[in-house]
């Protein structure tokens, strides 16, 4: 049985969503109110991007200090240069919107500095797995959000922006021949990925509630039952990613 509830201001068979008038074939006409807010919202998804290529670009540096082998610094060094270009791209476009791209990021600082602030890694490995399993699940978050944004250029930013610069293939090659190496030390991975996951869904929900906008995004999507859906398949990853690492969800 298909639940009837649906988010705050989405169309149900045919009904208007508050804030929206009816046009003549049928559809609605944004209101100035609502494409400001589809304004913001652009705003605040390509400012939270922004903002997470350029912590990923630090954390890659600092990655590649601890790196074992001259090798994997330099592919480390290679990758944390494709993030800043992915925020230099975002930047660009931000200030292209008439929108500094500072103030767009001021709002996920925090968030995202408590979140990294939380789940320091221990050593190397770790630093592997969260950005493997971490910045995977909030990729696939934010590629998500971005499929109910209207603004096709935004939204191709986004998928751009998102594309694996190498870390996928980079951590599942060194993590399993870690495990190889000591299969002991695979628990303890698996124990802090499950920490990665509650961790970044207690940030989830903390932008959430601060940012209205950028859930609004997801009235979109309709019932409860489409939005669980996305989660469903966002978990789905998930797993994917743990078995690609040998390790269990």
């Amino acid at each position: 049985m298909t639940d009837s509830t649906v988010l705050p201001g989405a169309q149900v068979a045919g009904c208007v969503a508050d804030g929206e008038a009816p046009v003549a074939d049928g559809g609605t006409a944004a209101s100035p109110a609502s494409l400001a807010s589809a304004d913001q919202a652009v705003a605040d998804l390509l400012g939270l991007i922004a903002y997470g290529e350029l912590t990923a670009f630090e954390r890659l540096a600092t990655d590649a200090r601890m790196a074992p082998t001259l090798t994997d610094k330099i592919a480390l060094a290679a990758m944390a240069a494709a993030e800043f270009a992915h925020f230099e791209a975002i930047s660009r476009a931000l200030s292209a919107r008439g929108v500094d791209p500072e103030a767009a990021m001021v709002p996920f600082v925090g968030p995202l500095h408590a979140f990294h602030g939380q789940t320091a890694p221990a050593d190397w490995l770790e630093s592997l797995v969260k950005a493997y399993v971490g910045d995977g699940m909030a990729a696939d978050f934010y590629r998500e959000v971005s499929k109910y944004v209207k603004d096709e250029s935004a939204r191709a930013l986004v998928v751009a922006s998102l594309a694996d610069t190498g870390g996928a293939a980079f951590a599942v090659t060194h993590v399993k021949e870690a495990i190889a190496e000591d299969p002991s030390i695979a628990g303890r991975l698996a124990l802090w990925a499950r920490r990665l996951v509650g961790e970044a869904l207690n940030q989830a929900q903390q932008v959430a509630v601060e940012r209205e906008s950028l859930t609004g995004l997801l009235v979109g999507v309709g019932d409860l039952e489409a939005v669980a859906a996305i989660f469903d398949g966002i978990m789905k990853a998930h797993t994917e990613r743990m078995a690609a690492l040998g390790l269990s969800a």
